[in-house]
């Protein structure tokens, strides 16, 4: 895993098996990432790479992370719910998201010209985490197992991702890491998922190439 973000945008997350390649996901979008890491830049947080990604905070607080995907790139907020959104621009990375929003994006123009919008949603943000807000969460519909919740707590990226996922596949990954009566058994099921999870596919979906 990357540990620091200009390697993030030269070789990925390295958290699958594209990170060091030419279709790891990181290179569909090298120039939008880089205008959004330029952007939170600017806003005044401090950059890290986290779980792989670039994440920024506000006095060691998370507060967005800029991740690539099949289909788009996005910043996304920690506690996106509980944004105005004033323009309409969040969206979930899920139907089960609960507390996360993105701002995704497919080309290098709707982030110029978005700019100054963006900048207003990082700053509403620092607002919320100044503030001390939480997000309420509602008991998650699909049973998970604990393992799967600390997880996410731990990997916030990977838990972005599953929320991606459609529905069937959820199920699909929570039955199968549900089944073993180990904790340690259900543990090296999620290990071992980590790396399709991330690059949205389903359990049994076999491997296809990036889209060009």
């Amino acid at each position: 895993m990357n540990k620091t973000v200009d390697n993030y945008l030269i070789n990925g997350c390295g958290r699958c098996p594209l990170g060091r390649t030419p279709d790891c996901k990181v290179h569909q979008w090298t120039e939008e990432l880089e205008r959004l890491r330029t952007i939170t830049r600017d806003c005044g947080l401090t950059e890290e790479a986290k779980w792989g990604v670039p994440c920024y905070t506000f006095q060691g607080k998370n507060i967005a992370l800029i991740s690539a995907f099949k289909d788009h790139c996005s910043i996304s907020f920690f506690k996106g719910a509980l944004l105005r959104d004033t323009k309409g621009l969040l969206v979930k990375s899920g139907p089960n998201s609960q507390a996360a929003r993105l701002l995704k994006f497919t080309e290098i123009e709707k982030i110029k010209k978005l700019e100054a919008d963006i900048k207003a949603y990082i700053y509403e943000a620092i607002e919320v985490e100044k503030a001390g807000l939480r997000v309420n969460f509602r008991k998650n519909p699909e049973p998970m197992p604990e393992e799967l919740k600390n997880q996410f707590e731990k990997d916030p990226v990977l838990k972005t991702a599953f929320e991606a996922l459609t529905p069937g596949r959820q199920r699909g990954y929570i039955l199968y890491f549900s089944a073993p009566k180990q904790s340690k058994t259900r543990n090296a099921r999620i290990e071992k998922c980590i790396g399709k999870i991330l690059n949205g596919e389903g359990l049994h979906d076999k491997y296809r190439s990036p889209r060009r």
